[in-house]
């Protein structure tokens, strides 16, 4: 295959968000998109645009954020991923690279996502866990907030759950789970909480709202029937606090199969 033959790319990107202004490129601010746009480019000699899944936020993280793009390329997808990662900052790795078919887009034909909050309830401030998690002092309700995470799952109008600014043409989305994982730590006086929420699309900030929303009900600020009265209100106002950004990862991003090109 020679260079001059244009491909498709999925790439799968891992990222701590910490040290990054987000997905999307800002001037003068680091950014995933704008590291591997800049990487891509000293590869090839071209300005070629990366599409990721999503808009990650500022401080947000990825184990599986999904991103496409084309170019011409005469090598493998491996010798492409290992040449991304030379020259790659040390917090952003490509873990995939596979060959896609001609038109595929990360956005558009994504049909699921699944992310991740973590947060660590009580004991002493970590100083290398306060990166990955909301640290929260005081006990959490972890049965009454399954009961109100329940009230989540289906189709509903999440538009209560959607910050500002980040305005769809619907806000009706399909969650399909929603589960809280909780498993011990170091120190006794605390425990790990993991908040997973898989749905086919997000709005801005959903998941985060639906965390800081949760934890109302754990601390007992709030009762479960509450998330009834949220979803039907479809306004901001109405539901929890935005957790912090620091918690969140992108877990995993679904795609049919019939996006990565066979060589069967």
């Amino acid at each position: 295959m020679t260079a001059s033959v244009t491909r498709s790319f999925k790439l799968t990107i891992a990222y701590d968000g910490t040290g990054f202004s987000g997905w999307q490129v800002q001037p003068n601010q680091p950014t995933i998109q704008g590291y591997l746009q800049n990487a891509l480019q000293r590869l090839t000699g071209d300005r070629i645009q990366v599409v990721g899944s999503g808009r990650t936020d500022a401080g947000v993280h990825a184990h599986a954020q999904v991103a496409s793009c084309s170019f011409a390329w005469r090598d493998s997808p491996q010798h492409l991923l290992r040449a991304l990662n030379s020259k790659l900052p040390e917090s952003i790795v490509v873990t995939g690279a596979e060959e896609a078919r001609e038109g595929f887009h990360a956005i558009r034909h994504a049909i699921g996502k699944r992310y991740r909050y973590q947060l660590k309830i009580g004991g002493v401030r970590d100083v290398f866990d306060y990166r990955y998690h909301w640290h929260l002092h005081g006990e959490l309700d972890l049965g009454q907030m399954r009961l109100a995470a329940k009230r989540l799952i289906g189709e509903h109008d999440f538009k209560s759950f959607q910050a500002a600014g980040g305005e769809r043409k619907t806000t009706v989305r399909n969650v399909r789970a929603c589960e809280l994982i909780a498993s011990a730590t170091t120190d006794d006086d605390a425990c790990h909480l993991s908040i997973e929420v898989e749905a086919d699309g997000f709005l801005y900030n959903m998941v985060r709202t639906i965390v800081g929303t949760l934890v109302e009900v754990g601390r007992g600020k709030q009762t479960v029937e509450w998330i009834d009265q949220v979803l039907a209100a479809c306004d901001r106002d109405a539901a929890g606090p935005t957790a912090p950004a620091c918690g969140l990862f992108l877990k995993r991003v679904d795609y049919p199969d019939s996006v990565v090109r066979s060589h069967d």
